[in-house]
Formats: structure tokens, sequence, C-alpha cells
């Protein structure tokens, strides 16, 4: 992209139907990344799943778009960007209505496979478009409207689910991207020119091979694991083994390869490689907070779906504020304070969350969200920016790329540990709490009336609920103390960054970083 930036400017006819088409299909798949977490619990009771395969309805679209995202630009290179573009979004609506019919857990996460897949193009291709048809002196405001449009899904996406679901079905939350693809799709096929096509362009399939492989089997043996006792299980042996075959292969290639699909030079770089790390953990704390949270509030506190979806509307707009703020003074204060400071706000946050029970005020949801999306706010763009602050431009495209899908990856596989760690140590906490209720425990003799009579039916029944809850709201404390303890463990590796040159960058350089920025 950075090359399109140092090309020549054409001015571009009908840019402003072209841009409201492209920011459709951005608004289109940032919605997906949220809308249906608030329905969950209504999809699992309607495909008969349990509480941990439930979240496949999230990792499953999360791991097929990371997969997918790195030959987006090969892709494009090889059939052409509009081509490409429009492919994508025919097949995200396409999948988007087989979710909306699916009838079981099995269906519905093999769509959402396939909805990862068509969408995780669509952000990276429309993002390049907008950089095309805007001159160097106003690509800092396309990007800027560029990004308002990737946060309104994670602000709208709880509310507008929630409405759906409530009024309409949870299916609607799928179906709703049917009239925004089909506008997208025409306004594309009659506005956007198509580019030049690279016949000569290629892929190493065997890297993006191993690579996809060795996603897969880490995130089935992740889902699956808490389901079958773990390594006591033939299936969960099977895929570490091949997740850790596929990604050993994948490094001995890497390093071995003339040209590989991960390009080794990129981790040579100190800022660059630390801040894969730092990426994959806000990956973890993003997304896997938002899986707990939806069935915490609708579960344990009894909100219904449109009032979840309400409380948890101001953590994007925090996420949003802080970044317009950010954007402003990003280059006058040390890249590395911003950081601190956004990973100290974020462990504050689940701090807060640690001390939560269903009796906690809807004020207190509203502004530790707040609080946590300004702590997400405050770590996104300072730490892509110090990511790139060292890289050579020629690395950049590859960087770009391996950094999405460490953050990717962090999403999904932080959903699958916490929901793992929901599950088991709610088994654990049910069996300590449970051996204390005795007939001789002076707290049960004195609290227990006919109704906690546990020699009766009815009185096993009540303590076994009692029981049920509070060992399940403990295993929540547990897993968001899991998240304060990963923003506060990374913070010591910030003193491993180097700061960015203080020389005035360039334009093109200003508009490479908000392209990666955005991206």
């Amino acid at each position: 992209m950075s090359n399109a930036a140092a090309a020549p400017f054409t001015p571009v006819a009908n840019r402003g139907m072209i841009a409201a088409c492209v920011i459709l299909a951005v608004i289109m798949q940032a919605l997906d990344t949220t809308i249906a977490n608030v329905a969950l619990p209504y999809i699992q009771g309607s495909v008969a799943a349990s509480a941990d395969q439930i979240n496949w309805v999230l990792t499953s679209y999360i791991v097929a778009a990371a997969i997918m995202t790195p030959p987006s630009g090969f892709l494009s290179q090889k059939f052409g960007r509009k081509r490409m573009l429009s492919i994508a979004i025919i097949g995200f609506v396409f999948a988007s209505v087989l979710c909306g019919l699916a009838q079981s857990i099995t269906q519905i996460v093999g769509f959402r496979l396939l909805q990862g897949l068509f969408g995780a193009a669509l952000v990276p291709l429309s993002q390049s478009i907008l950089l095309d048809i805007y001159s160097a002196e106003e690509r800092g405001s396309a990007m800027a409207m560029f990004g308002v449009s990737v946060m309104v899904g994670p602000i709208l996406g709880p509310v507008i689910g929630g409405w759906l679901t409530e009024n309409i079905s949870w299916r609607w939350v799928f179906y709703i991207n049917v009239p925004i693809g089909i506008l997208a799709f025409f306004g594309i096929g009659i506005f956007v020119k198509e580019t030049e096509i690279n016949a000569r362009a290629k892929l190493d399939w065997f890297g993006f091979g191993m690579l996809s492989i060795g996603i897969g089997a880490l995130q089935l043996m992740l889902d699956r694991g808490s389901q079958l006792d773990w390594f006591s299980s033939g299936e969960i042996l099977l895929e570490t083994i091949v997740s850790v075959s596929a990604f050993y292969l994948l490094v001995v290639h890497t390093l071995t390869a003339e040209e590989s699909f991960v390009n080794p030079r990129l981790f040579l770089d100190r800022n660059f490689a630390v801040s894969m790390l730092f990426i994959f953990v806000v990956g973890v704390v993003l997304l896997a907070s938002l899986a707990l949270l939806t069935p915490y509030l609708q579960t344990l506190m009894g909100y219904p779906v449109i009032t979840a979806g309400l409380v948890m509307g101001p953590r994007g707009i925090g996420t949003m504020v802080c970044m317009f703020v950010i954007g402003r003074i990003i280059s006058k204060v040390d890249v590395r304070l911003l950081l601190f400071a956004g990973f100290a706000v974020t462990a504050f946050a689940m701090y807060e969350m640690i001390g939560w029970t269903p009796d906690i005020s809807q004020w207190t949801i509203i502004w530790v969200g707040f609080i946590q999306g300004a702590g997400l706010g405050l770590l996104f763009v300072p730490l892509t920016t110090i990511a790139f602050a060292t890289l050579p431009a020629q690395m950049r495209g590859d960087g770009t790329g391996l950094y999405n899908l460490s953050r990717n990856i962090g999403s999904s596989v932080g959903i699958a540990v916490v929901s793992a760690l929901l599950v088991s140590n709610g088994q654990v906490n049910h069996a300590e709490i449970g051996s204390h209720v005795t007939d001789f425990n002076p707290v049960i003799n004195s609290t227990a009336g006919a109704a906690l009579n546990p020699h009766t039916a009815s009185g096993l029944s009540a303590i076994n609920g009692m029981v049920d809850l509070q060992s399940t709201i403990i295993a929540y404390m547990d897993d968001f103390k899991l998240l304060m303890l990963m923003s506060i463990v990374v913070m010591p590796l910030l003193l491993l960054l180097r700061a960015p040159r203080k020389a005035e960058p360039s334009s093109a350089d200003q508009e490479e970083a908000i392209d990666l920025v955005m991206e």
C-alpha cells in the first residue's frame, strides 16, 4: 500500500459513492464481530449446544478470518481487487443466510467458518480502495472515516443484536447482512474499477497450509479439551500432535525456504517481535472478556437480551473516544508511556470485574465497560505505531498480515481458554463448596429451615442450586483475574521497546502509519 501512496494521484470519479459502498462492506464485517454475542444464549437453546460448545460460534469465525487474512493480498493481485471484493461480499452474505437457517451446532459452526473465510478480505481490500481514491492530503480524513466505520461494529453490534433477538429472532443477527451486502455489492459493481491482474503472483502454499493446519488443530484441541477430559482423550492427543507437527514444519520451512509465507527477518526487529506478543494479549483480553460478559449478564443477572446489549455499548464508545484522543497526542508523548497507561487501565477494569456479583448495578457495568474500552483504545494506535516504527518499509506488507494474524489467534485462543476454565473451575469450586455443606456445619444448622433441609429432596435441590450459583460466580472471578494478570505480566516487556525516531515523518510515512493502524 505504500507503493500506491507514492504514485501520482489521479482524481477518481464518484469517489463519494465508492467510499460509501466499501464502508458498508466494512460495517457488515465489523458488526459480525460482536452482534452475535448477546444472542449466544438463545442460539445455544435453539440448537441444543452446551456452554462450551456455543463459543465455537465465535471462535470458528475468528479462526477462519485469521487464516484467510494473510493471502487476501495475493488473491487480489492474482484475480483483481474488485472481483475478489465482490466474491467476498457475496460469499459472506450467502454464509450469513446459512447461519440464520442452521438447525444444529454443527451446521452453524460450519457456516460461521465459511462466513469467516469470505469475510477475511473485506476490511483489507476495502481499505486499499479508500487509500487509492483519496490524495495524500486527504487520506488522513479518509482513514479517520474508515476507523469510525470499523468501530461502529463493536458499538452498535450488541445493541442491534439485542434488539433483533428480543423483537424478531436470533436468526436476524445474520439475516441483517443481506440488505447491507446487496447494497455494497451493486455499488462496488457500478462504481469501482478493476485493478491490474498479476498472473505471475505466487503464494507459498506449503507455508500457508502448515499455518492453517496448525491453527485449526490447536483451536480444535482448545475447544474440545474440556469436553473430552483433555489428554486422556485420543482425539485431543491427535490434535495436539498435528498442531505441533504443523507449526514445526512451518518453522523449518520458514528458516530454509528462499521465499516463505512468513518472513523470518521480521522477528529480527525487536519492536515488532515484542509487539506481536502484546497484540496477542490485547486480542485475548478484547474478545475473551466479551465472551464472558454476555452469559454473565443474561444467565447470572437475568438481563433481557436488549438490556445486555445496551449496557455493553459504552465499552465501544470508550475505545472510539480514546482512539480519537490518542491520534492527536501520539506525536507529543512517548508511545511506551501510552502503552503502559493502556495496560494499566485495562488491568484496573479487570480488577473491578473480579469483585462483581449478580447484585451489581447497571451503572457499574457501564462505567467499568467504558474504562475497559478506553484502555483498549489506548493500546491499539500506539502499539501499531511502535510495532512498525523500526521495521523497514519493504517489510511492512508482510508485517501487517502477521501482526493481525497474532491478534486474531489471541482472540480465538482467549475465548477457548476462558470458556474451558469457566467449566473446569466451576466444577472444582462446586466440589470445594459442597464439601462444607454437612449436618455438622453450624452455619447450615443455624440458617437451614425447611426450604434448605439437606434431608429432603427439595432442600437438597435448593442447596445444590445455591452452590452452583456461588461456584459459577467464583469461576467468573477466576477468569477475570487471569485477564487482569495477563495485562500486568506483559508490562515489564515495555522496557524492551525502542522509542520511535523523533524526526518528523514524511507524508508517505504518515499515510503508511494510518494504513497500518486501521488495518
